[in-house]
């Protein structure tokens, strides 16, 4: 488990200007998310941040609004309940949020893993082709993303090809929803575990500059966009009363 610590700590250790945060609050009676920019703060008293595109500059949100902020920061998952305090559209449109009385922070495991269920595709790395291009059709497999970490994954074959084993070295492509699509993404086969629905393979991810991500309005690099995956996972089980 990971340790909640609920403080007041001073502004600059849990706040930056550029952090990229989650808002959540409740409209029309349904409970939202929108993905903003902090732009700075004043000491006890608000934030000032992006207004979130998604919500459209047309949209008016009630002062007082009770709201979720939460974001990465250092290696921790951070949050606080706040309050929306005003929207603003001119000179530029901005939103204001009440500054926080606690915060609660957790630490995440190096390797945090979550639940996946998104299909990937597999090719082998050879000596004589480490790129993994112009492959034999029988050097490629699919499976399905059980979990996911920044580290790795677990994978599940239905059909296991036999040069896939431990040690071997594969490329990877798979979609992260609302993130991008990761290809030439490299991990090593460290185990693999057969069960009754088929065999489970365990990878570890290898970040070496060659793996792309075409984005879905998110900037970064293909660690940052599986690390802020994790994050938007598991932020709803282990924060804020939700866990």
């Amino acid at each position: 488990m990971n340790d909640i610590v609920v403080s007041v700590p001073p502004a600059a250790s849990f706040l930056s200007v550029g952090l990229a945060l989650k808002l959540s609050f409740t409209r029309d009676q349904q409970k939202v998310m929108y993905g903003t920019t902090l732009l700075g703060w004043k000491d006890h008293a608000w934030l000032v941040c992006e207004w979130p595109l998604q919500l459209g500059y047309d949209q008016q949100i009630a002062g007082g609004t009770p709201c979720t902020v939460s974001y990465l920061h250092d290696g921790k998952l951070v949050g606080y309940r706040s309050e929306i305090r005003e929207l603003i559209a001119l000179p530029v449109p901005l939103l204001f949020v009440a500054y926080p009385k606690s915060v609660e922070e957790m630490h995440l495991r190096k390797h945090l893993r979550v639940s996946a269920n998104e299909p990937t595709l597999m090719m082998r790395a050879t000596h004589d082709n480490p790129s993994g291009s112009a492959l034999p059709i029988t050097d490629y497999c699919g499976g399905l993303l059980k979990d996911l970490s920044e580290g790795g994954c677990s994978v599940l074959m239905v059909r296991t090809p036999t040069w896939l084993r431990p040690g071997t070295t594969v490329h990877m492509e798979f979609e992260l929803p609302g993130l991008g699509h990761i290809t030439n993404l490299t991990g090593i086969v460290k185990n693999a575990d057969t069960r009754q629905d088929g065999d489970i393979i365990g990878i570890e991810f290898q970040f070496n500059h060659t793996e792309y991500i075409e984005y879905r309005g998110w900037g970064g690099s293909v660690r940052q966009a599986i690390e802020q995956c994790v994050f938007q996972r598991q932020q709803g089980n282990d924060l804020l009363g939700t866990r």
